[in-house]
């Protein structure tokens, strides 16, 4: 006999139908690091999987000159976001009247970004065209180093300092634009890629308190692992082009703590839960070509042999090391009501300072300080500008017995526009259709999906030059839940 619905159980069977409600798009976003399932009555458990297809798509700068931050619509990049698929788990029971227990598991971050076809994104191989695109057409493969040998005449002939300290700036921006045209040459064919995955355990114990049991404050540790790769190429990137880092998992632990108030008689349910940031002891392997081909040429000129100074670039130009990566705190409201005896509203509020979050490879950060405009601090490879906010607002309705319905609208801020080149949109506007249907007594499978309009944005290297303009895309999510749920 299939389960009717009441009032006090209408929570029950309708608050999981949009499972792909907490999908976000804003810095490394994911999973939205949902609770609910944890909010549940009785003994509850569910398996979700969520599928993202995003169409982000946009044209690359024709200014290749790394000192000129000037935005010139040039090539078409193509579909740079990868699909991506994650799952979440959650199990929940009482213990007593008083006390419930539960563990959650879920991707919270991730990325997936790869580059292809004829965007400055992508390295072509050509050094003679890219010398000229570096240099604005001053120079090409075969007046580059007798510009810099004159020059170099000219500063050992010129008697004033701040005249000569100018002569050695172009010949050391000459230099620069031979190793990045090189850099460029050594990774033909290839695109520039990003990829950010995450996994999270978190365990919760909960205590409900009050004359009806209607408060409850819950809290508990969290187990968090992380890992990343990112390779940066083409002439975009300037001279960091042919930079790869690969970052091992790590594991590392930070806490959850939240309070929920709840009426059973109309549905009512609220949650305030805040996440601790996590910081992350990560080992990290580099390859930065150009601090090698840099380190050769030098080594060259001061008399090494080829071999030597071949020993010397290759150092130079890969490193192992550790640094740390801080994932940021969180801090989630969900809310739900009974508006008549089928229907039920719903409101979700998230908050994520992305402002706080940077990553700073050693040696990436190291090469940047190089350049006397960034010698003091150096350049994180992302960083954001702004902080997360999503709300999403749902509306819920029973149609049989065993079969609920629900839509929602959703809107996400975004972390800033410009923002980085590895994750080019800011937030998106959403719409979200579910169903729940109840299988037995105790079982049941939702299945949901959300159509997202992403907010155009200009992809920015951390130099702040602008390197891409990302226009009119989109995407769509699909989830799948299976749920059991015993409410003695």
């Amino acid at each position: 006999m299939r389960t009717t619905f009441h009032l006090k159980t209408l929570a029950v069977a309708i608050a999981t139908l949009s499972v792909a409600s907490v999908t976000n798009a804003a810095g490394l976003d994911r999973s939205g690091q949902d609770v609910t399932a944890f909010l549940q009555d009785g003994t509850y458990a569910e398996a979700v999987y969520t599928y993202i297809s995003a169409d982000v798509s946009g044209k690359d700068s024709a200014n290749n000159v790394p000192s000129n931050n000037t935005y010139v619509e040039g090539n078409d990049t193509g579909d740079i976001a990868e699909a991506y698929d994650f799952f979440r788990y959650g199990v929940k029971t009482d213990i007593n009247d008083t006390f419930s227990v539960g563990v959650l598991y879920d991707e919270p971050f991730g990325a997936a970004v790869d580059y292809r076809g004829d965007s400055n994104f992508v390295s072509k191989g050509d050094v003679n065209a890219s010398i000229q695109q570096l240099s604005g057409g001053r120079v090409n493969a075969q007046t580059l180093q007798p510009t810099i040998d004159v020059l170099t005449a000219q500063a050992a002939a010129e008697p004033d300092a701040e005249i000569r300290a100018g002569i050695v700036q172009q010949i050391t921006n000459l230099s620069t634009i031979g190793a990045t045209a090189r850099a460029e040459a050594e990774s033909a064919g290839e695109g520039t890629k990003a990829e950010v995955r995450s996994e999270s355990l978190t365990g919760i114990l909960g205590m409900k308190f009050g004359a009806n049991k209607q408060f409850q404050v819950y809290g508990g540790p969290v187990a968090q692992r992380i890992r990343a790769d990112v390779q940066l190429r083409g002439l975009a990137y300037g001279p960091a082009t042919g930079y790869t880092s690969t970052s091992n998992p790590d594991m590392d632990y930070g806490y959850i703590a939240g309070v929920s108030f709840s009426k059973p008689e109309i549905a009512l349910k609220a949650a305030l839960t805040y996440r601790s940031e996590i910081d992350h002891d990560i080992k990290i392997a580099e390859t930065y070509p150009l601090a090698g081909i840099r380190t050769e040429a030098g080594a060259l000129q001061q008399g090494a042999t080829p071999e030597q100074a071949a020993a010397l670039g290759a150092a130079a130009a890969n490193r192992t090391s550790e640094y740390e990566v801080t994932t940021p705190k969180s801090v989630n409201f969900d809310f739900q009501t009974g508006i008549n005896p089928t229907t039920l509203a719903t409101a979700k509020v998230r908050w994520v300072p992305w402002s706080d979050f940077v990553l700073t490879p050693p040696l990436y950060n190291d090469v940047s300080k190089l350049n006397p405009l960034y010698a003091e601090d150096g350049l994180d490879i992302v960083n954001y500008d702004d902080d997360q906010w999503q709300v999403e607002l749902g509306l819920s309705k029973r149609l049989a017995p065993a079969l609920g319905v629900s839509g929602t609208v959703g809107w996400d801020s975004g972390a800033g526009n410009p923002t980085t080149s590895l994750g080019p949109v800011e937030g998106y506007y959403s719409v979200g259709l579910g169903a729940k249907y109840n299988v037995t007594e105790n079982w049941a499978v939702s299945a949901g999906g959300k159509y997202l309009w992403f907010g155009d944005a200009k992809g920015r290297l951390p130099t702040g030059k602008i390197v891409g303009d990302f226009q009119d895309n989109d995407g769509y999510i699909l989830g799948l839940k299976l749920s059991y749920q015993d409410i003695k």
